[in-house]
């Protein structure tokens, strides 16, 4: 492999000719060989970044037009994929990100020689005019967080949302037996038992949606440690109105910058709605394969879809594998929210020195729970059917439909003719008219199933 050397404040590194990047990222890929790389979201909010920057900068005096130009370019081709191979450190390095901004800056006057034939631009002096990894490094944060929540989650979420509307509407009026305990209840609709998925969910969205108010807050400007020294007056706010032009995305500089840069508060309280949305698809999953459990020996009140074969040894046998896929992801998300809330506590002085292993498992959480959504929704709620014949039957047979009894005979009562019925094995009916707390006709009068789900049938 051919070299070629390159030099910063510790003297001189010999880095791969065929590459980009300069001394620091070449230092950190040798001294951080530790996990994953740094998310993609990442460097893509870099690029954003620096096009922001450096638009501030230049309309600021501060940067001259042409270098201004080159490096709006080259964030455009990053943006656009065509320098992924040029982002090579890991997660796992220094704790302010230092090194991933390095990275991002050497790239960018790296690919400004290549396309100049000479040196254009430095990494330091120009690419990182008025800023510091400490502000830049938590705005890409804010960036990659919007984008993931806003771009993925929410639509993936509203998309649920929709499927489970249409469920709701298609079956409300179909009668079941309710469950608390995981016992039998008194009966109700799969209507209204999807209903309560779909509010969930609502719920959840806007959970969501108030969280975001607090990722749109951004660093930049703050510089090393929030009273932005090197960095103009003006250049907070011009690079906030940068970074929302070129994102789309609404974007704000913050108030109080050491605030923003020593504490991620805003991360706990989104991370947290996202906690609750697997927790949501946790409950919504495992429901579902309770009620689909079977196919003769569990619930079977509703049918889903049959995607694949479920053992290698037992012919036939199909499993709710999407399901299980959910629930596993709302695993790890609970896992992610102590990493995001541990790591957020550790905000010492004036710097959080946690941010990368902080955004990785927030981008994580958010890209799995799209995924999980989409694929639930695809794969399994939308393709659920009712066995309303099964749903008739267990709502008919259940015992917890005396409670319909207690404004006749009393709760004492009904409760006899509920065990009675438990003890013989015979209906409700049969086991009041023994009893003599009423007649077969009064029972048929004050029980009725559909009322009881408070729907005219």
């Amino acid at each position: 492999m051919e070299y070629r050397i390159e030099r910063d404040t510790m003297g001189e590194v010999k880095v791969p000719s065929d590459k980009l990047w300069g001394a620091q990222t070449q230092r950190s890929s040798m001294n951080f060989k530790v996990g994953r790389h740094m998310p993609v979201e990442i460097i893509r909010a870099f690029a954003y970044l620096k096009n922001a920057a450096a638009c501030a900068n230049m309309e600021l005096g501060k940067l001259a037009p042409e270098k201004a130009s080159y490096i709006m370019i080259i964030c455009d081709q990053i943006l656009n994929g065509e320098l992924d191979d040029q982002f090579p450190l890991v997660v796992y390095q220094t704790g302010s990100g230092t090194q991933t901004n390095m990275n991002v800056n050497e790239v960018i006057a790296g690919r400004a020689r290549e396309m100049a034939g000479m040196a254009v631009l430095h990494p330091n002096d120009d690419v990182n005019m008025s800023q510091s990894s400490n502000d830049t490094f938590p705005t890409a944060m804010s960036i990659a967080a919007v984008f993931v929540m806003e771009d993925r989650v929410l639509p993936a979420l509203s998309q649920m949302i929709e499927t489970l509307k249409g469920l709701e509407e298609k079956y409300m009026n179909v009668i079941k037996t309710g469950r608390t305990h995981l016992q039998d209840a008194v009966p109700m609709t799969f209507g209204q038992e999807v209903s309560g998925w779909r509010s969930m969910f609502e719920h959840d969205y806007c959970n969501l949606e108030n969280s975001l108010a607090g990722l749109r807050e951004i660093a930049l400007g703050g510089t090393a440690i929030g009273t932005g020294l090197n960095a103009p007056p003006g250049f907070a706010e011009r690079a906030a109105g940068a970074l929302s032009d070129l994102t789309g995305k609404a974007f704000v500089t913050a108030h109080n910058k050491f605030h923003t840069l020593s504490s991620k508060d805003a991360y706990v309280f989104a991370h947290g709605a996202l906690k609750g949305l697997a927790a949501d698809l946790m409950k919504m999953a495992n429901d579902i394969r309770w009620l689909s459990s079977g196919p003769r020996c569990g619930l079977g009140e509703i049918h889903i879809p049959e995607n694949e074969p479920g053992s290698s040894i037992m012919p036939g046998k199909v499993n709710p594998t999407q399901t299980e896929s959910a629930t596993m992801v709302a695993v790890r998300v609970m896992g992610n929210d102590t990493v995001v809330g541990m790591a957020a506590s550790q905000g010492n002085f004036e710097l959080n020195v946690f941010m990368p292993v902080l955004i990785d498992a927030f981008i994580e959480s958010a890209n799995l729970l799209a995924d999980s959504l989409i694929s639930l929704d695809e794969h399994c709620v939308c393709g659920i059917t009712v066995n309303e014949d099964k749903m008739n039957e267990n709502a008919s047979r259940s015992l917890m439909v005396a409670a319909a009894l207690n404004l006749y005979i009393g709760y004492e009562n009904a409760a006899k003719v509920a065990k009675k019925a438990y003890a013989d094995n015979s209906t409700l009916c049969e086991a009041g008219v023994l009893l003599g707390l009423f007649t077969a006709e009064e029972y048929s009068e004050w029980v009725n199933l559909a009322e009881m789900a408070g729907i005219d049938k």
